[in-house]
């Protein structure tokens, strides 16, 4: 069988339904609800849809299967911004496929994978752009800055290059002040970098029996 380039996802599929990254092992999305993650973690996390307000501004590290967009698109009420940082952007038909486990998403996913490969589009009321390139590099050349950030990286102890200092004190140069982050992970080590790079960083339950998440504000 051929092998995905580089820059490819390079997927596997548990349950023939959630996407696996084999490059680092780890699952896209919650096996115990993709969707009501990305409600609990990234849009309560940052008080959304509350602070929503005309030119809001959503970053993000980690497109995946774009859910975490797809999610804010659907209480977006209002004009706003949204960039995400992705490395291995996924296919139209993987998008799809991934897409299948969210039918009340559907007609917003139908449009993403419209626009698809473009990286800039609009959803909703939101502008997304999908910037293709490693974070690391992108983030400190990024002319933007975010109020609200959605830190979803692969998990820190497979995919670390995305959870470092260097990265996370980027994250806060590209915040407004008053601007926050969400995260599903609470490594000691990342929250640690957080706090470092000027975060006031807290710990809030995790979703669905995961003891704890971070959040904070800048």
């Amino acid at each position: 069988m051929q092998r995905p380039d580089q820059s490819s996802a390079d997927l596997d599929w548990r349950d023939e339904a959630i996407p696996v990254s084999r490059r680092f092992d780890d699952p896209y999305f919650s096996l115990n609800g993709g969707l009501d993650e990305t409600r609990h973690v990234f849009l309560a996390g940052n008080d959304l849809p509350q602070r929503l307000q005309p030119g809001f501004h959503v970053a993000e590290l980690g497109f995946g299967t774009g859910l975490n967009l797809l999610a804010l698109a659907q209480i977006a009420m209002v004009p706003i911004r949204f960039t995400s940082f992705e490395a291995f952007p996924m296919s139209v038909a993987e998008l799809a496929r991934a897409h299948a486990a969210f039918p009340e998403l559907e007609p917003l996913a139908r449009q993403l994978r419209d626009e698809w490969p473009q990286r800039r589009f609009t959803l909703g009321t939101v502008a997304a752009e999908i910037v293709e390139a490693d974070a690391r590099e992108a983030l400190p050349r990024w002319d933007g800055r975010a109020d609200a950030w959605f830190l979803d990286g692969f998990s820190p102890a497979k995919n670390p290059e995305l959870w470092g200092e260097a990265l996370m004190a980027e994250v806060a140069a590209h915040t407004t002040p008053g601007g926050t982050f969400a995260t599903y992970t609470a490594a000691g080590h990342v929250r640690r970098a957080l706090a470092a790079a000027g975060f006031t960083v807290s710990r809030a339950p995790g979703f669905a029996g995961k003891r704890h998440m971070s959040r904070g504000r800048l």
